[in-house]
């Protein structure tokens, strides 16, 4: 059994999440993604793409009784997701899936909301490799790439569904015009920041499946303050109780 640590989900003291250290952990991105997405009162079913260890699910457990369905491609990843299901009772909830994206979304029904955290890097950046395959498949486009992530979400989402990701501002042009290519179009960008001053480290980017034209640039999300602390809005994200 490789070395396991379990972890209150961050300020949530009524959830735990299992984490293995050669394996991928949950990051900022993960928390951002999970308060960005529309949850709105047409979604029945929201599913996770590359779910790993089902942290977006547990995150999106705290603002939604819907059913969440998570989409794993590594086996140790799905037994550590169910695990972690299970742990916080969440079994009547959220479902796991052992399976590829691209085989999923060729045989089952249409849903209004896809998120996803994709591996950020394209293969053949060799800076960003890691020698443990499981963080090798986590960060790069090993398993599936950018365009195919999109092209499964465009199949599988209903007419005016969403597709809600974050990724690095430098693959931005890329995401929009692939999204437009398999007709969904961008809704929602919300620019993050290290902090002020600081350069666009991250962005958010939510599209609608047969969508009208239109685009919304939110406000920028400071993630630390210049002391170094997180912010009030990320923290309340954490599940911290802060009054404005």
């Amino acid at each position: 059994m490789k070395e396991e640590v379990i972890n209150y989900l961050l300020a949530y003291e009524n959830m735990k999440i299992i984490q293995r250290k050669d394996m991928f952990n949950f990051s900022l991105d993960t928390v951002l993604l999970a308060n960005f997405c529309t949850i709105n009162k047409d979604v029945d079913e929201i599913i996770d793409f590359g779910t790993n260890n089902a942290a977006i699910p547990l995150l999106l457990s705290q603002r939604t009784d819907k059913k969440i369905t998570g989409i794993e491609i590594q086996k140790e990843a799905v037994n550590l997701a169910i695990r972690n299901v299970e742990m916080n009772h969440l079994e009547n909830q959220i479902h796991i899936v052992h399976d590829d994206i691209k085989d999923y979304c060729k045989n089952n029904h249409k849903v209004k909301l896809v998120v996803c955290n994709p591996p950020f890097f394209k293969v053949g950046e060799k800076s960003h490799i890691n020698d443990n395959e499981s963080l090798q498949i986590a960060r790069h486009e090993i398993m599936i790439n950018l365009e195919e992530i999109i092209a499964c979400a465009s199949m599988i989402l209903e007419n005016k569904g969403r597709l809600s990701m974050v990724h690095r501002p430098d693959r931005m042009i890329e995401i929009i015009n692939l999204m437009q290519k398999y007709d969904i179009e961008p809704k929602r960008i919300r620019f993050v920041y290290p902090k002020f001053g600081k350069d666009s480290h991250i962005f958010l980017i939510e599209g609608m499946y047969k969508g009208n034209h239109g685009l919304k640039i939110e406000t920028p999300l400071y993630a630390h303050e210049d002391n170094g602390q997180y912010t009030k809005e990320v923290r309340k994200m954490f599940g911290e109780k802060i009054d404005d």
